[in-house]
């Protein structure tokens, strides 16, 4: 059964209003964002508990025991979007303070989904080094890091380095909310075709941040063959010109040497994953397997138009919100922060972002159907059984400290 939630927004979708410049501007007047307090501070007493001289005693207990921190201030619900502002949406480059408006939107997400406060961090140098201190030392503020729109490579190293020198939950979503997201359609997608990710040809156009996640949650799931696509053609080991990141996709991907352009890589492919910007031919498609899969994600324009690509394809999904089966890290990130500060998790785990992955899929349930693999961006749902998921997969890990 369809939820009210997911009902509203299809409605929505269909018969709401265009959206005008004057709209967009006059909501993002001021921000986005405001501060709220939680205790009162209405009398001398009130004062005198939330400020001095009643916060040093909570101090000094901090100070003997940092672990109170986590309880005792914001920290434990608090986390910092980061971004250098170098790879926005499908703005590209556009700078720190440009990026603002996404980081605010991305904290206000984490309010409405998951209950979560989150605050904006933008930094002004693309340099790895500094990057990498500044959130190092910034961390006591805060009790996890969701770093947002920054260019690959580069974003792999900062994840990488972050999340060794922190014992908090950190995560790139450009790169791990798309992959969960991704996993959990394909998942319900293979439902619809009776295919088995064991059997699965896939093919990944884009070998960025997204691309390279995405990959590797699918190996992660079982599928054995999939084949990298970038600007110059399929990702693989006969090439010279491959990043340090593209050489080590190309020995783990493409198990049957295929060489060449998108040609060759669709020939009796039986999933597209389009995680590129760029654009797929409509002759190329006609090339796939039987019940063929499409997700043709890049937003605000797919890689192949969804009514274009339902002439070859069982099962089409994008990343706008005005077509069916929109993949949405919406569904992914706000849960996986909630489940991991819930459990004061150290760490964001490959079996956590799994977890994840088969909560969100799980809520399709019977309701399945070629057009509807993956719950709506409202439905309210979603986040507390993602949450859910992703504690148990902590504590199994062994990263939960509760």
């Amino acid at each position: 059964m369809t939820t009210t939630t997911e009902t509203a927004a299809t409605s929505a979708q269909t018969s709401a209003p265009a959206i005008t410049d004057g709209e967009i501007f006059a909501a993002h007047e001021g921000g986005k964002l405001s501060a709220e307090l939680t205790s009162p501070l209405e009398t001398q007493r009130d004062l005198s508990i939330a400020y001095t001289p009643g916060v040093a005693k909570v101090c000094t207990a901090i100070k003997d025991e940092p672990e109170l921190a986590r309880t005792h201030t914001w920290t434990g619900r608090l986390v910092a979007v980061i971004s250098d502002g170098s790879a926005v949406l499908g703005l590209g480059d556009i700078g720190p303070k440009a990026s603002l408006p996404v980081m605010e939107g991305k904290c206000a997400l984490f309010k409405s989904f998951s209950g979560l406060n989150a605050i904006p961090i933008v930094l002004d140098t693309n340099d790895t080094d500094e990057i990498v201190e500044t959130i190092v030392r910034m961390a006591p503020t805060f009790g996890a890091v969701n770093l947002e729109d920054i260019s690959a490579p580069r974003c792999f190293e900062i994840e990488d380095r972050v999340k060794a020198a922190l014992d908090i939950p950190v995560m790139h979503d450009d790169q791990h909310g798309t992959a969960v997201v991704v996993l959990a359609a394909l998942t319900n997608a293979l439902r619809v075709v009776d295919k088995s990710f064991e059997s699965l040809r896939v093919v990944v156009s884009g070998a960025g941040a997204a691309g390279v996640a995405v990959v590797k949650i699918l190996r992660d799931a079982g599928v054995g063959d999939v084949v990298v696509l970038d600007s110059k053609g399929v990702v693989e080991a006969g090439r010279s010109d491959l990043t340090e990141t593209k050489q080590a996709l190309a020995s783990e991907t493409n198990p049957r040497g295929i060489a060449g352009g998108i040609d060759a890589a669709l020939n009796g492919a039986d999933a597209f994953i389009g995680v590129s910007g760029g654009t797929i031919a409509e002759e190329h498609l006609s090339q796939m397997a039987d019940d063929a899969i499409i997700f043709a994600l890049s937003n605000p324009n797919p890689e192949v138009l969804p009514d274009i690509a339902a002439k070859y394809a069982t099962v089409v999904a994008t990343g706008r919100s005005d077509f069916p089966n929109q993949i949405n890290n919406v569904l992914a990130f706000p849960g996986i922060f909630r489940g991991a500060l819930d459990v004061g998790a150290t760490d964001i785990t490959d079996a956590m972002k799994l977890a994840a992955a088969r909560a969100i899929a799980d809520l399709v349930g019977d309701d399945l159907r070629p057009d509807y693999i993956v719950p709506g961006a409202l439905d309210e749902r979603v986040a507390p059984a993602v949450a859910t998921a992703v504690e148990t997969a902590a504590d199994a890990d062994g990263v939960a400290r509760e």
